[in-house]
């Protein structure tokens, strides 16, 4: 089913949506910044042993993700979370010539929506302007929410 988007599309896209503000955050080592707000108190290495797993997990190359084993013995801490070296590929192979094309494009229109009609199961994306937004304020939470 090529060119169709499907509830599997929307999914894929959440995803990447959330493997780019990881990212960012982990490249500007604020990793922690993920972490719900209303956690009164978190393990901060913890959170970024996570986080640097799963960005191993999701390298384009199968040489470059680590075995199960290894991800279970890192999160259990009996190893040490590899260094991160690359970003994972998702974020560089899908961007056409421009690594900054998503984000310029969400900047410049607003934000990503993305709505899934069970009736039809299709999708469609579109652009909102919820301006002005609070960085500093969690979103998720809420907006996972009004998705119920």
């Amino acid at each position: 089913m090529r060119g169709h988007l499907t509830e599997k599309t929307d999914v894929f896209a959440f995803g990447i949506v959330a493997l780019e503000m990881a990212w960012q955050l982990h490249e500007n080592n604020r990793e922690v910044d993920l972490v719900d707000t209303r956690l009164s108190e978190f393990n901060e290495e913890e959170v970024k042993q996570v986080i640097g797993v799963s960005f191993l997990c999701t390298q384009s190359s199968p040489t470059l993700r680590p075995s199960m084993s290894r991800v279970v013995a890192m999160l259990l801490g009996d190893i040490e979370v590899s260094t991160v070296t690359s970003k994972p590929g998702y974020l560089t192979d899908w961007k056409s010539d421009d690594p900054t094309s998503l984000r310029n494009d969400v900047a410049a229109r607003g934000t990503v929506s993305i709505y899934y009609d069970y009736s039809e199961s299709s999708s469609m994306v579109g652009y909102v302007d919820n301006s002005p937004v609070s960085a500093s304020k969690p979103m998720l939470g809420k907006a996972i929410k009004e998705g119920r």
